[in-house]
């Protein structure tokens, strides 16, 4: 078995919660006020707008009271594994997508987080391929981060 699956499996991953949404105002907030409400922290966030619709992406610190919250109050949302990496410098961001496109893996999307307890920016990535991106990252001496990681 390879380093990267035995790890993969010890290690909570990081959970991602894409919530559709109309596309009208209040909405993110109402969203951050629930999670606020119940003691969830928002760690990153991004938001896709169309004419009549959001796609409101989001990591939080406690993903099962999140999905918890969100059946409740009915937002319709998916859930998906994202890659997080720790950067420090924009240098650091070069060397993260040259890895990638070394390693020939595909970014759908990434953002980044709102805050970290160590004060490092990080970034989450959307990948075609989360075990080679690891490798490729690991190589290049970048730190992978897993759920535990993140959250405060």
């Amino acid at each position: 078995m390879s380093e990267v699956a035995v790890d993969r499996n010890r290690r909570e991953p990081v959970r991602q919660f894409s919530v559709f949404t109309e596309n009208r105002m209040g909405r993110l907030h109402d969203l951050i006020e629930l999670f606020n409400k119940e003691n969830v922290h928002v760690l990153a966030l991004t938001a896709l707008d169309t004419t009549d619709a959001a796609i409101l992406r989001t990591i939080v610190d406690d993903p099962d009271r999140a999905r918890q919250l969100l059946v409740q109050h009915s937002f319709p949302f998916t859930e998906s594994e994202v890659l997080v990496v720790e950067v420090d410098s924009e240098n650091r961001l070069k060397g993260v997508l040259s890895a990638l496109l070394e390693a020939e893996v595909n970014i759908h999307y990434v953002y980044s987080f709102i805050t970290r307890p160590t004060g490092r920016s990080a970034l989450a990535l959307s990948l075609e391929d989360i075990d080679v991106a690891t490798a490729a990252l690991r190589q290049h001496q970048f730190r992978v981060l897993y759920h535990p990681d993140i959250v405060r």
